[in-house]
């Protein structure tokens, strides 16, 4: 796009053509880059910002940590992993006392890293929901978080 282009219009067309993309490509999870969209279509921040802001709205993308932008996808569970991992207690059956996945198979089932699983299980025990941890140390279940607890 020409510097003397007109800019009023211009986030849209953007917005429209990263929604394209996401639509052909559904391997994709990230977008480009604030600074690349800023070089590729030769536009301002504020322009680059408002096509985000497009996606955002639409429920196309959403702001990742980093500065970066993810697509949001139908059907991915976007909860905090902390109640994903709290849901185990009642998916599986298990009961108090009963022994809690490692967070090694934790972090596989999830997709996610280990120290991002420990994170969320040391949540889970300043909740009460599980007992124990720690190097070494098998964790068990505390207490069944009730429907309310979990929402």
């Amino acid at each position: 796009m020409s510097q003397q282009a007109n800019p009023r219009g211009t986030f849209l067309k953007i917005a429209d053509t990263l929604k394209t993309w996401i639509e052909t490509d559904p391997e994709m999870t990230e977008l480009p880059s604030l600074a690349e969209v800023m070089r590729d279509y030769e536009v301002s921040r504020g322009v680059a910002l408002r096509a985000f802001a497009v996606l955002k709205q639409e429920g196309v993308a959403e702001p990742a940590p980093g500065g970066r932008w993810r697509v949001v996808r139908a059907g991915v569970d976007r909860r905090p992993i902390e109640q994903r991992i709290a849901d185990i207690i009642t998916a599986d059956g298990l009961e108090v006392g009963q022994p809690f996945p490692s967070a090694s198979s934790l972090a596989e089932r999830f997709g996610v890293s280990r120290p991002t699983v420990t994170k969320a299980l040391e949540k889970l025990e300043a909740a009460g929901v599980l007992a124990g941890g720690g190097q070494g140390r098998v964790r068990t279940v505390r207490a069944v978080p009730t429907r309310e607890e979990r929402s």
